[in-house]
């Protein structure tokens, strides 16, 4: 998508619980749509406009690398309080509720990364979709400083192959951040470390063939329930939601790079019912599969 708006949705809307008031945002701080491959900020250009303080609120499809030059203060990852200081890394994956208090004239970068462009990054063998679905606040090194001033330095630019880079630069700066987040890591068994490895390897083989829970661990020789307590250790979530997020992202890329329609996807996935297959989306996404796409295109089919 070289030079154009890679525009994914417009997701300001309520989080899944109707009670609940924490606002979904594409942005740092705000409701826009992602207008580029990704997005580089400093800290201070959208943190002088709320006073520095961000409420609790999340990203639906973004993924959000955040490093403290100078200054600091307090972020709230999933209910909680982390100190930030400098050169401190901020990791925060998509879905996950999070807001920030920092001190007034902290300096810093914040890049934030489509889900898409993770899922291209992302290979299932080598491990790091679970490493990253951390939300926390690690060391920050100068390889990532130097990873995140190339990316500002590109992201300014208007240079050939300029999308290309950022994806591969911003593939660089997750690897970097990843391999923190694995040293201070929770210590998990070998075996289950493994054992996850192969259900991400299986998601990949067979997520078009809509297996069950049940699929994956009678392929992986363990009970449901011991399959579900390794992925909600390896990433806080379900096996069946890790199921239903790789299909959406599947549903997403046919979306996003081809004009096939909705009811061809919905089939290719495995879908019997298009109609139950756009529900099924739009309760993932917020958005049905057809409103997504206009808003990817300006309106236009």
């Amino acid at each position: 998508m070289e030079g154009s708006a890679f525009v994914l949705y417009n997701s300001n809307m309520r989080s899944a619980q109707s009670n609940s008031a924490i606002q979904v945002y594409n942005l740092f701080g705000e409701s826009s749509e992602l207008p580029d491959v990704v997005h580089c900020e400093t800290i201070a250009a959208r943190s002088v406009l709320h006073d520095w303080k961000f409420a609790a609120h999340r990203h639906a499809r973004l993924h959000q690398v955040l490093l403290i030059e100078r200054g600091g203060g307090e972020a709230t990852l999933d209910g909680r309080a982390c100190a930030m200081r400098p050169m401190h890394v901020v990791n925060v994956p998509t879905g996950v509720v999070h807001g920030f208090n920092f001190l007034p004239g902290t300096q810093g970068w914040v890049v934030t990364i489509a889900a898409e462009i993770l899922d291209e990054t992302l290979l299932a063998p080598e491990g790091l979709r679970s490493v990253l679905s951390q939300c926390t606040v690690v060391r920050g090194t100068p390889q990532m400083r130097a990873a995140m001033k190339q990316i500002f330095a590109e992201f300014a630019g208007r240079g050939f192959a300029r999308a290309h880079v950022l994806r591969a630069l911003s593939a660089g700066l997750i690897g970097l951040v990843a391999r923190e987040l694995a040293r201070g890591k929770r210590d998990e068994s070998a075996a289950d470390s493994e054992l996850f490895r192969r259900f991400e390897a299986l998601l990949e083989q067979h997520h078009l063939e809509r297996w069950s829970v049940s699929d994956y661990a009678a392929a992986l020789s363990v009970t449901p329930t011991h399959l579900n307590r390794v992925t909600r250790a390896a990433t806080g979530d379900t096996a069946s939601h890790l199921i239903l997020h790789r299909l959406i992202r599947e549903a997403r890329r046919n979306l996003v790079y081809t004009n096939l329609p909705v009811s061809t996807i919905a089939y290719a996935l495995g879908f019997e019912d298009p109609a139950y297959f756009s529900r099924v989306y739009a309760a993932a996404t917020g958005l049905s599969p057809r409103t997504f796409r206009e808003r990817l295109h300006g309106g236009e089919e």
